[in-house]
């Protein structure tokens, strides 16, 4: 039966992502088509408003687009949060947010994060909870998917990387706006708050009063899910019945955000006009992500090895940290989806998962692109994709050339950036943090849980993802600096780059196909691809996953 759930999702999501890679194809084409005259009057209306001028972009200008506006969008956040105790649309009267926490927090959703180092439902207002986390979620996917589409037309030597602010403005009108009203609908018939009433005051049973509390929560979880957002109105996430009260919302999360990041591969097959490449990409990252599940699952069901040698049952596997009414299926499918798509959200509590269970959200997010978030995950691919094809050009001396362009040292030399950058900002902060006092005090658990409980948080935040072990005491001015700092350099560090290196394959002249060239349409690709992938990641993660998650495998064995 648990099988037949899983697999019933994910041949949902085959059949809404292929057409979906096609409308992103369409929808971000530098040519004018048919959805030109459903959306444009619109749009164009938004470009003479804004005063944005539909004019092609250098990969410099690009950047810096992205770095302006992004900037100026969390400098808008961050005074919402510090004064939204003064602000209207606060029933509740909630005080401002200490300016560390304010800081972290802007910084969390600006970078499409959404880690909370507060509790959603007492620490913002329902002015903040939409002008500043709503926006966010927003604004920040539609930045990751305008940026993965000026990527994709450098790889497939298309007239220029486009405009951002055009691709930001499609983004919103051509994609997540609808998609968030239509899940926004669905999650309100299943029972999901919608409303600007104060929180509710009720009498239990026993006779005493409970704060119950609301607010409009469809709309931020169908945004948080479909941006590949994380975070939530409540502090438990979508494990709270009001976030999350069937299974068929369970079920529509999921694939809220899943869908994209599975759809990108698709579109990029599309732009390239070889479907077999998008089937390549999607392939690789579908077969690791399909061994993280499978480990996952299989370590939940089987439950914790020291319960059973104290001869207490597991017959439902290991429950802890889990909802009863979504099961071992439905946790380990939601975690293994939040963590390779990057959301953040979750329906369990990932620090009570078994250590080789906590292991698969931990490798999916040092991997960062088994899937990925809206955008920056197929990036991240991509750039994997490029190495592959250099590392099998020097094994044969062969130029190495990717969709007719030659992959040379100025290109390796930006994805190597990429690349290394992404376990520095994770290791080396997690040194720090547990070899010192201001660190090491927020640890909740000790031994090697410990060490997993910080290294997962400085992945969560270097991958964009937001999710975390949530025994770690984290609102603290050392948490808050160090992860604010993290998840901007995990952020923009790989979108500058890529830009950079879309912008340079774009620059070039386009070389005929040979006999000598490799081909990266076929299966042969794919395992050079995944290879390329989990060999770069066990040489940089596997030490610290020893000292970790695997260490406290080993003790209860």
């Amino acid at each position: 039966m648990d099988f037949i759930q899983i697999a019933l999702v994910l041949v949902v999501l085959f059949v809404l992502a292929i057409p979906m890679g096609k409308y992103l194809a369409r929808s971000f084409s530098l040519e004018t088509t048919r959805l030109d005259r459903v959306f444009g009057g619109l749009e164009k209306a938004i470009y003479k408003l804004s005063g944005i001028r539909v004019t092609d972009m250098t990969w410099k200008q690009y950047a810096m687009a992205v770095l302006v506006s992004n900037m100026s969008m969390v400098a808008i956040a961050y005074l919402l949060l510090r004064l939204q105790g003064m602000l209207p649309g606060n029933p509740s009267g909630i005080a401002a947010m200490e300016p560390l926490l304010s800081f972290n927090t802007a910084v969390s959703f600006l970078t499409n994060t959404n880690l909370q180092h507060y509790s959603g439902e007492s620490g913002l207002s329902y002015l903040s909870q939409m002008l500043v986390i709503i926006y966010l979620m927003f604004t920040t996917p539609a930045t990751g998917i305008a940026v993965v589409m000026a990527f994709m037309r450098g790889l497939t030597g298309q007239r220029s990387i486009g405009n951002y602010y055009v691709d930001l403005v499609r983004a919103h009108i051509r994609v997540l706006i609808p998609l968030a009203i239509v899940v926004t609908l669905l999650l309100v018939s299943q029972g999901v708050p919608q409303t600007m009433e104060p929180t509710a005051t009720a009498t239990t049973i026993g006779g005493t009063e409970q704060q119950i509390a609301r607010g409009p929560v469809a709309s931020l979880v169908s945004i948080k899910h479909l941006g590949t957002n994380g975070g939530g109105f409540f502090g438990v996430n979508s494990s709270h019945p009001f976030e999350n009260p069937t299974p068929l919302t369970n079920v529509i999360e999921i694939l809220s955000m899943f869908l994209i990041p599975a759809a990108l591969p698709f579109a990029f097959g599309f732009m390239a006009k070889s479907r077999k490449q998008g089937w390549v990409i999607f392939g690789a990252m579908f077969v690791m992500f399909l061994a993280f599940l499978i480990t996952a699952y299989a370590n939940e069901g089987n439950g914790n090895p020291a319960l059973a040698r104290a001869g207490l049952s597991q017959e439902m596997g290991s429950m802890e940290g889990k909802e009863v009414r979504f099961g071992i299926a439905q946790s380990t499918l939601f975690t293994a989806v939040t963590t390779a798509a990057t959301t953040g959200t979750v329906n369990n509590m990932h620090d009570t998962l078994t250590p080789l269970g906590g292991l698969v959200p931990l490798g999916e997010m040092m991997l960062n692109c088994v899937f990925g978030g809206d955008g920056v995950g197929t990036v991240n691919i991509l750039m994997y994709a490029i190495l592959a094809v250099f590392l099998a050009g020097l094994m044969v001396g062969r130029t190495p050339e990717f969709l007719g362009r030659k992959i040379e040292g100025k290109e390796m030399k930006l994805i190597a950036i990429a690349i290394l950058v992404h376990p520095l900002i994770i290791l080396a902060p997690t040194a720090i943090a547990l070899a010192t006092e201001m660190g090491s005090s927020a640890v909740s658990n000790p031994g090697f849980h410990g060490i997993s409980q910080v290294l997962y948080e400085y992945t969560s935040s270097a991958a964009n993802n937001g999710s975390g072990f949530e025994g770690l005491g984290d609102n603290t001015p050392f948490w808050n600096i160090s992860t604010g700092l993290v998840m901007l350099f995990g952020r923009y560090v790989s979108i500058i780059t890529m830009l950079a290196v879309a912008g340079s394959l774009l620059a070039k002249t386009p070389v005929p196909e040979t006999m000598g060239t490799l081909r990266t349409d076929n299966s042969v690709f794919t395992v050079i691809l995944v290879a390329t992938v989990l060999i770069v990641g066990a040489l940089t993660f596997l030490p610290v996953l020893a000292l970790g998650p695997i260490a406290e495998w080993l003790t209860i064995r």
